[in-house]
């Protein structure tokens, strides 16, 4: 399969930790560290060397994340047991400052999905709504939310 963004870089990371991510979401508070590859964020956000790795370079780059048969998947999956959580605000779920990470990526993929969902249901549930605006700022004009 080709694979012309590299996504498999993303399987490979994930792979080894999936299980603790979705166990340490179920329980309401991440705990380790897998930020950068299971929620990824737009290029030019993180200066991290790990946040360079795993950060998405365009919004087609996100799309195929999307497509992709296992990260779309996960992607989704997790963004839905974060969105399960209750009496928690993103913060205390994340930490600082992974909770901007987290509403980084929930901006890229609701604008990168085809329906918005279920990333558009955290923008409401833990941003009131609103995208944010850096990752807005690297995206193309004509795919920011309405």
């Amino acid at each position: 399969m080709e694979d012309p963004y590299d996504l498999q870089r993303f399987v490979e990371a994930q792979d080894p930790v999936y299980a603790r991510v979705c166990d340490e979401l179920r329980a309401g508070r991440k705990r380790s560290h897998w930020m950068w590859f299971v929620f990824p964020q737009m290029q030019g956000l993180g200066q991290s060397p790990m946040a360079q790795r795993y950060a998405i370079g365009s919004l087609a780059e996100a799309h195929a994340y999307l497509e992709h048969p296992v990260l779309g998947e996960r992607l989704r999956a997790c963004t839905q047991l974060v969105n399960s959580i209750e009496g928690r605000p993103v913060t205390q779920i994340f930490g600082a400052p992974d909770d901007l990470k987290f509403h980084s990526s929930m901006t890229l993929f609701s604008c990168a999905a085809a329906d918005g969902e279920p990333f558009r249901t955290a923008l409401r549930k833990y941003f009131d709504g609103a995208p944010d605006t850096q990752t807005l700022a690297r995206l193309p004009q004509a795919t920011r939310l309405p």
